[in-house]
Parts: structure tokens; C-alpha cells; sequence
């Protein structure tokens, strides 16, 4: 992770604390809102985009591609910000790279419907997240952008369908954004326990292997 190169300290760390033990990245691996100026090295932002390649897919269609910029044009960086939704402009703006993930809808092999489109390209955006995660980086995945623009922006034709946007970075200080988003900055992070979600023998019944006594 990015430290402070004076206190060699982490500017805010959001280590999850698990009920039981799972690998160290997944509790490292959070979404921040305050990103560092830093350039991010083209051979690790490459690393991260591998990372997600070697994604699991349907019939292993591999059905995501992704629009990347960076700061390096400033001008296609701010083409995909305007992409963004207003509050999330605010942060994403300070982050050195932007992204929008794109899913493919039909499968190539037969032209059918591919219902786990979506799903794939999340998994391979689970990977990318880890592997940014390794190499000191941050993402923060966006629901908030105008999916109709970024068609037109970036003539994207039919069969596809933006999924989200990503902020890629360095960890930044909290104390570059304003009260409000420092404030969920700093908030604790929180998790459904296992009981709210994982089921045995019908819907909404926790299993035995979760379940609280």
C-alpha cells in the first residue's frame, strides 16, 4: 500500500476484520474516495488489466472489454469524466485513472442471450480489484455514470451494454475531499453476517453452518 513518505504511514487503513480467517488482500481491498496524484505505472495498470483476462466465463467467452484513460491525455481523461455522475466527478476527478467496463451480450459461439454477461465481466472486475490490490493500487467501481452517453461518446453499438465505471489509483489523503465525503471516507465498513445470505433447505432459511446460536 502507499505510504506517507515522511511517517511511512498509511494515510487511512480500512483492513477488514473477519469472522474467519480469509487472505489478506480480500481484507485489504476497500473502495476509497480520495486518490493520490500519483501516476500509476504502465506496467501495473497492464498488470491489473491481465488480472482481469484470466477471469472464469461462460463457455469461456470472456464477454468484457474496457474503456480506459489516463491523465497522461488529459483530454480523454476528461471525456470519460463527463461520463460521470456529478457527486461522482467530485473524487473521481483527482484519480490518475478512469475506466468503463462494457459487456458483451451475446455469446459468439451461437448468437444466444448470454444472461451471465454481467456476472462475468463482475468477476473479472473482482480480479482486477485484487491484483490492483497486490501492487499498492485502489478501485472504486461507480454505478453512478450516464450509460447513454457513454454510447454516444464512445460509439458503442448494440449488443453491448456499459456495466460500470472505475477509479483506479493510489491511496490519497482523506483530507483532500470535502467534510461530506470525508465523512464516508472514515466511516466504519460493514458486511451482512453470513446468516443474511447464505441458506440451507428453503430461501430465507439460514443455514446450519452460519446460523448464530
Amino acid at each position: 500500500m502507499t505510504t506517507n513518505p515522511i511517517t511511512n504511514e498509511l494515510p487511512i487503513d480500512k483492513t477488514s476484520q473477519t469472522e474467519y480467517p480469509i487472505e489478506d488482500l480480500l481484507c485489504q481491498r476497500w473502495s476509497p474516495l480520495a486518490f493520490s496524484d500519483r501516476p500509476v505505472e504502465p506496467e501495473k495498470l497492464c498488470s491489473v488489466l491481465q488480472a482481469a483476462r484470466w477471469a472464469a466465463s461462460s463457455y469461456n467467452e470472456q464477454p468484457w472489454s474496457f474503456i480506459i484513460a489516463t491523465k497522461d491525455n488529459q483530454t480523454e481523461f476528461d471525456r470519460l469524466l463527463s461520463c460521470l455522475a456529478e457527486g461522482n466527478q467530485e473524487w473521481a476527478k483527482n484519480a490518475p485513472v478512469l475506466m468503463v467496463s462494457v459487456a458483451k451480450l451475446y455469446f459468439e459461439r451461437n448468437g444466444v442471450e448470454n444472461r451471465h454477461a454481467f456476472h462475468d465481466v463482475g468477476v473479472a472486475e473482482a480480479n482486477l480489484a485484487i491484483q490492483a490490490t497486490a501492487l499498492g493500487l485502489f478501485i472504486h467501481q461507480m454505478a453512478g455514470f450516464d450509460v447513454p452517453k457513454v454510447r454516444e461518446v464512445y460509439s458503442i453499438g448494440e449488443g453491448y451494454e456499459p456495466v460500470a465505471a472505475i477509479a483506479l489509483g493510489y491511496l490519497g489523503d482523506p483530507q483532500t475531499l470535502s467534510e461530506r465525503l470525508q465523512q464516508r471516507e472514515l466511516a466504519p465498513r460493514t458486511r451482512k453476517p453470513l446468516e443474511e445470505f447464505v441458506f440451507s433447505g428453503r430461501w430465507n432459511q439460514p443455514s446450519p453452518l452460519v446460523k448464530s446460536d
